[in-house]
């Protein structure tokens, strides 16, 4: 069965913009106007997003009716959530480190990349075996944790795929694997 997956990344925040990590924080106003102004996304099967209030309001924006899971929220930053990234490495520089460069860390209390994978790799076998088309708006995080997982990259080509505000990205799947599909057209 074949399925296309379009991914949006959400529009940009103030957290985004001051380097925080994030919270459940909404998007800048201009981050609304931009994602209106977008193309309106193909036709789909499913609409998802996830329930951040970011991701919905990036949804709304793009007219899109999408259904919140669960599972396209952002990694779980756990205590590190609503800090800057600056006070973190001077305050913990070595649970910095450890979470930038050991997939399986969680210093902060929350998520791995390990299991950030997980969560997003099974979301995508759930969708592959419904077959169609879904649209998905969620979060850098997840969007570069199912790219490592369609190219089967070791977890450490995380924050070697740069995910935008109001990124796209699309995949397909055969139902046996997925693939990165570039197209000049919404199609």
């Amino acid at each position: 069965m074949n399925t296309r997956l379009t991914w949006i990344c959400h529009g940009a925040t103030a957290a985004s913009r001051k380097a925080l990590f994030p919270l459940d924080e909404p998007l800048e106003d201009k981050a609304v106007g931009d994602a209106a102004g977008m193309a309106a996304p193909p036709r789909a099967d499913r609409i998802a997003a996830s329930p951040a209030l970011r991701a919905r309001q990036t949804a709304q924006a793009l007219r899109l009716d999408a259904r919140a899971d669960p599972a396209l929220r952002d990694c779980d930053h756990g205590r590190w959530a609503g800090r800057p990234i600056a006070a973190i490495e001077a305050e913990e520089p070595e649970n910095l480190m450890a979470w930038m460069s050991d997939p399986q860390a969680a210093p902060h209390g929350g998520e791995s990349f390990v299991d950030l994978r997980t969560r997003v790799a099974g979301w995508m076998d759930e969708q592959s075996l419904l077959g169609g088309h879904v649209i998905a708006v969620s979060h850098a995080a997840v969007i570069r944790a199912a790219v490592a997982h369609v190219l089967q990259a070791p977890l450490s080509s995380f924050w070697l795929v740069d995910v935008e505000p109001l990124a796209i990205v699309r995949m397909t799947s055969n139902g046996r694997r997925w693939s990165l599909r570039f197209s000049i057209s919404d199609h």
